[in-house]
């Protein structure tokens, strides 16, 4: 090893010395590097979002508590609600209002959501498109709102404005203090198949039955937090939703043939649930490895065919939850299975048709309890009691219960296609349990942050759910077609949710590579995954800024990855690293005319050198055929120098390297990213080296390395596995090869 360190530092010193030349006065520049720290881009710290990333000592964040009747009208597809809202005011500060989100107000005949779609005439029109797009009337959505009522009975003052309600308050709501007030409302269900839409019913002509999938389907508080106040940005219909945390008393009143899934412990199960349904729930509560039916598809079609005219209301508890959902159909089959979460059982729920099955028999519980295994394993343990699954034909998530595409074809069949999405989507609605609806980000300012991150940990659980699972968004190689696209039509990372240019690209895949190459390539997934569930627990059950998630990776981790941040999420740059030149060099003890320059520099003549190793160039003129082969061993002045510094066990030891390679690299991306370089050498073996991204530090544009060989090199490749997200591999490879990006799929293609 000393000798090896001994020629590189010889080769290190000519090849790096360079004459002095007179430059031009050049004007001073701000500080353009690709490695300034993120100081003016993060927000300063202070007590409450500490410079570590956790919360701080003055941290806080409001509590709301629900308690509503809801009443299910399948007849009318409407629904009723009366709901009590209790406000707990923790921050410091007095609020002269309160700001509630009406999100079903989107749907409003008069609402502006569809006058922002900027869209010329479609090419055709069937019948239907036609008369919905310029005859009928608009669909009569939106809230009802019936009254606003302080706790004693008296009317309270409030103002809509389209999805935002603001409550004057009479006196301002001091520190410390809470504030109750009772809502009465009803609104008209839209269908989400024929409308669109997170939530709603799907008709079933075939039965005449519908299925319900409800959600944001009442007045509830917006975010008041430390960093940005209220949160009351309109509600658009794309970015999600900001909620706080609170305690939830629930009834829902259906028909008395309804199977209901919803957030919350079922506190009258003996009331809803038929003795053969407790008994059967009660089974399932200790099966670990199956479902076990609780409703059968034979009974579910029974309840289809009878349609009972008669109602009851189920009744449930949530508690420290940021939302409420829930599900109801007579068509329901529903089954249940345990899952193990660190010795706590948590229930594992599907809900779903018959035109869903077998597909979700097959599928849908197995995927809710591996997605609570595999993200508790990555965040923290599932702290609530159950998740449950719904056959929605939509990708929404709610706290506890999600609503979920796919079904088979109509004679049960399904491929692949079909099972991969279904079993995807599931994981990763499942896992919005965790992101956001545990750690709470902003979803309405930065969708990034549940999405992004709930797409990473779901390639995770995809991968745990069953081996050779084929992953496609969040591989970096999927994600370089977008980021090499139009750049007029390419928004950073951190933008806001409404404002994205391919939104599911931007902040759906391109968070969730960026995590994979930092947790696969930069820091190794020890580091990342000690790092990522710090943030995880610190921020469960709080409101976290991105500043929290990227100053904690850092802290964590004792990685400086301002580098990182800044170019995947604040800029719109792409990764283009490749092979400009390879120079082969060979070892000699004659000076060679480089080294004699070096001396002259310092006013020594030829005479003064002393002994010494050169590595001269193979296509320079100094360069004779007899230097091939040459060893270092080959000349006395090394032998000696290791005869004198090292015994003759040690010197056995060492193994001085033949050839030496000087690697030149280029980046003409914008991003800054390791060089992962992978040499095959005329034997066949190979070998890889990867070179930290901070080699880029003091130039952007190319770099050079040496390398040090006791075989030669055949062929030199960087990024061999596609893990960099390398937008342009024609200039990866030496020597140079014609074959395109296009040429490597269609072979793999046809070797698949």
């Amino acid at each position: 090893m000393k000798k090896i360190v001994l020629l590189l530092a010889i080769f290190t010193f000519i090849f790096t010395s360079n004459f002095a030349q007179e430059n031009e006065v050049q004007k001073g520049h701000y500080n353009t590097s690709k490695f300034k720290q993120l100081k003016e881009e993060l927000p300063t710290p202070n007590t409450q979002h500490t410079s570590s990333g956790a919360p701080g000592y003055e941290y806080t964040h409001q509590k709301v508590d629900y308690k509503m009747d809801i009443v299910l009208d399948d007849e009318n597809q409407r629904i009723y609600g009366e709901e009590t809202i209790t406000y707990h005011n923790n921050s410091q500060d007095n609020l002269e209002y309160l700001w509630l989100q009406l999100d079903q107000n989107k749907r409003a005949s008069d609402s502006k959501s569809p006058e922002i779609v900027s869209s010329g005439p479609n090419s055709l029109y069937s019948p239907a498109q036609f008369s919905k797009t310029f005859i009928e009337e608009p669909f009569d959505g939106g809230f009802k709102i019936e009254y606003v009522k302080n706790i004693d009975g008296s009317d309270a003052s409030y103002l809509i404005n389209r999805t935002m309600m603001r409550l004057n308050l009479e006196k301002p709501l001091v520190s410390g203090a809470s504030h109750s007030f009772k809502i009465k409302w009803w609104y008209n269900i839209n269908n989400h198949v024929t409308q669109g839409g997170r939530s709603g019913f799907e008709h079933f002509p075939s039965d005449n039955n519908n299925s319900y999938v409800i959600a944001q389907f009442f007045p509830r508080l917006c975010v008041y937090d430390n960093v940005d106040g209220w949160q009351n940005d309109q509600f658009w219909g794309r970015s999600e939703f900001a909620l706080e945390f609170g305690d939830y008393e629930v009834s829902i009143t259906t028909p008395v043939d309804h199977i209901l899934g919803a957030t919350g412990v079922l506190t009258n199960e003996k009331a809803v649930l038929t003795r053969t349904q407790q008994k059967r729930l009660a089974e399932a509560r200790k099966s670990f490895e199956n479902p076990v039916l609780i409703v059968t598809q034979d009974e579910a079609i029974k309840a289809e065919q009878e349609k009972s005219k008669k109602t009851k209301t189920w009744k449930f508890f949530a508690e420290n939850v940021r939302d409420y959902a829930f599900a109801s159909s007579r068509k329901f089959i529903w089954d249940a299975m345990a899952v193990d979460i660190s010795g706590r059982t948590v229930m594992a729920y599907s809900y779903y048709s018959k035109e869903a099955n077998p597909l979700y028999g097959d599928h849908s519980t197995r995927a809710v309890a591996q997605t609570l295994i595999t993200y508790s394993k990555h965040t923290f343990d599932y702290p609530y009691h159950k998740a449950i699954s719904v056959d929605g034909q939509m990708g929404m998530e709610y706290p506890q219960i999600c609503f979920n595409p796919g079904r088979p074809n109509p004679d049960g069949t399904y491929n692949d296609r079909t099972k991969y999405r279904m079993i995807g989507v599931t994981i990763h609605e499942v896992g919005h349990n965790f992101f956001p609806m545990i750690i709470n980000s902003d979803e309405r300012q930065w969708t990034w942050m549940d999405e992004g991150l709930n797409s990473f940990v779901q390639m995770l659980a995809q991968m745990e759910y069953e081996e050779g699972y084929p992953l496609s968004r969040g591989l970096p190689k999927n994600i370089t077609g977008y980021m090499s696209g139009d750049q007029s039509k390419l928004s950073p990372i951190m933008a806001k949710g409404d404002d994205l240019f391919n939104f599911g690209s931007n902040a759906y895949a391109k968070p969730a590579t960026a995590l994979w190459i930092l947790r696969n390539t930069i820091m190794g997934p020890e580091l990342f995954d000690y790092a990522f569930k710090t943030y995880a627990k610190r921020w469960m059950f709080k409101h976290p800024t991105p500043a929290d998630f990227f100053r904690t990776m850092e802290d964590a981790s004792a990685m400086d990855l301002d580098w990182f941040w800044r170019g995947w999420f604040y800029t719109t740059g792409n990764n283009d690293i490749g092979i400009k030149e390879v120079k082969k060099y060979h070892i000699t003890d004659k000076p060679t005319e480089r080294a004699i320059n070096v001396y002259k520099r310092y006013g020594l003549t030829i005479d003064q050198l002393p002994p010494s190793l050169y590595l001269v160039a193979e296509d320079s003129e100094e360069f004779t055929e007899d230097l091939k082969g040459k060893k270092a061993e080959d000349y006395s002045i090394l032998n000696e120098y290791l005869e004198s510094n090292f015994t003759a066990e040690e010197t056995a030891n060492l193994k001085a390297p033949t050839y030496f390679y000087e690697l030149t690299f280029e980046k003409p991306g914008e991003l800054v990213m390791p060089i992962i370089v992978e040499f095959e050498y005329e034997d066949g073996t190979k070998e890889r080296k990867q070179y930290p991204a901070q080699i880029w530090r003091l130039n952007d544009k190319e770099v050079i390395k040496v390398f040090p060989s006791n075989k030669a090199i055949k062929s030199i490749t960087v990024d061999p596995d596609e893990e960099t997200a390398d937008v342009d591999l024609s200039n990866n490879s030496w020597p140079k090869t014609t074959e395109t990006k296009f040429d490597k799929f269609k072979k793999n293609e046809i070797k698949g």
